[in-house]
């Protein structure tokens, strides 16, 4: 079973890719590629680095999140597994085999793109049967309509493109990547341009089809709940590094920074002190108030520090008297209250000029509190964190547009990247020629 796993493993190792000073594509040899998009990380000399030295393994049969902004490098970490960009160092390793120096069309990895780039003047059988015809494998009927049935696409096989839904058409981009048997499926923010219901749907599907075919999936989302809904695993990226890889709710419950903390879901951070230990509690002192945090969910015991709470684990109080025992708390005075549905979210304003977030579940058993009141926030210490606080750490209290546009960051207009990009989609060997 383990030699089974390792085959199957996918493995980054020092995985770089920078651009040079002319925002152009750098190989490994300096050779340059073309124009660049967007850019992250400084790398000198006015250049950038998108990737740097990733090291990250993602376990054969899992699904895995790539999760982070725009410009992070999540998107070029992805083109490098395809093929589609060349590293600047560092290797690609599928099952023990460096498939680094491969043209996309030689590794066993497909791509689904947010654009899913179906062939318009194609039917749906014949998208899905694009790659098997091109690389002449027998019985291409029986595999397509199989593989249409997984999608739920029986009776959809004539159907051209324009006539189908959008979810429609990500289910055939699905298809016509699975029909390839890839040992890895790439999915480059394949849900981006559903509408919100539609998504939530297909985020079920993916999940259902991915537990059905047992491909490894790499998911690349700027979309938190997208992440946390689908992966086995989440790494969270920031300027062309992981912040933290772990399961979905170990990185929500347990952040190891300040940027995680508030990239996944939001956070309320205190700056303050640590003063020592208490017992199996570290204490800090934070905006003249003294709390603690169990020893086990402290991530620095000296120094300064941010002392985090999530806004669904914090409740108010009318009066300091009525904070129930053992919880912390903080006092200051509603400055907004917005209803959203399933919970109310309250700003509450401290008397040192910090904003805390608050949020009150919809059950109808607590009352509306109007914007002015004086109230009591309060929480219990198992439901803290403590992280360091680093000179780069910004306002946490701010939130996070994680709606923000995270497509191709580093697609360059040349023909040769659209036609790898179709061949990475389609398994078609087809453009040799056009990538010499």
């Amino acid at each position: 079973m383990a030699s089974e796993e390792s085959a199957g493993k996918l493995r980054l190792a020092g995985l770089t890719k920078r651009f040079g000073p002319a925002g152009r594509r750098l190989g490994s040899a300096g050779r340059r590629f073309g124009p660049a998009g967007r850019r992250s990380a400084s790398s000198g000399e006015g250049g950038v680095t998108a990737v740097d030295r990733l090291d990250l393994s993602v376990p054969a049969g899992s699904f895995f999140a790539l999760l982070g902004p725009s410009g992070c490098g999540k998107t070029t970490t992805l083109r490098m597994v395809a093929g589609l960009e060349e590293p600047t160092g560092g290797r690609v390793l599928l099952g023990g085999e460096d498939i680094t120096g491969l043209r996309p069309y030689r590794r066993p990895v497909n791509t689904v793109f947010q654009s899913y780039a179906l062939f318009p003047h194609l039917d749906v059988f014949e998208n899905v049967a694009f790659g098997l015809r091109r690389r002449g494998v027998p019985d291409v009927a029986g595999q397509v309509r199989r593989m249409l049935a997984l999608v739920q696409l029986d009776g959809y096989d004539r159907q051209r493109p324009a006539r189908l839904s959008g979810g429609q058409q990500q289910r055939v981009a699905l298809a016509r990547a699975l029909v390839n048997r890839p040992r890895v499926l790439l999915l480059d923010e394949p849900l981006g341009a559903l509408d919100l219901a539609l998504r939530r749907r297909m985020q079920l599907e993916l999940k259902r089809i991915q537990t059905e075919v047992g491909v490894t999936f790499v998911h690349v989302t700027h979309d938190q709940e997208e992440a946390m809904t689908l992966a086995d695993t989440v790494a969270v990226m920031n300027a062309g590094r992981i912040e933290q890889l772990g399961p979905p709710a170990e990185l929500y419950e347990f952040p190891a920074t300040a940027f995680v903390a508030n990239f996944l879901g939001r956070s309320n951070l205190l700056a303050g002190t640590v003063l020592g230990r208490g017992g199996d509690d570290v204490l800090v002192e934070a905006y003249g108030r003294r709390f603690s945090v169990p020893a086990d969910r402290a991530r620095t015991l000296a120094g300064a520090a941010l002392l985090g709470v999530r806004p669904e684990k914090v409740r108010l109080a009318g009066t300091a008297d009525q904070v129930p025992d053992g919880h912390q708390w903080i006092d200051g005075t509603v400055s907004d209250a917005a209803y959203l549905g399933v919970s109310t979210q309250y700003l509450v304003r401290t008397g040192r000029g910090v904003e805390l977030s608050v949020f009150v579940a919809a059950d109808g058993e607590a009352p509306r509190v109007p914007v002015g009141s004086a109230v009591v926030a309060h929480w219990h210490p198992r439901h803290a964190f403590l992280l360091t606080h680093s000179s780069t750490d910004t306002n946490a209290d701010s939130s996070v547009d994680t709606n923000a546009d995270s497509s191709v960051d580093t697609n360059a207009d040349s023909s040769a990247d659209t036609n790898a990009d179709a061949d990475a989609a389609t398994g078609a060997g087809s453009v040799e020629a056009s990538r010499s």
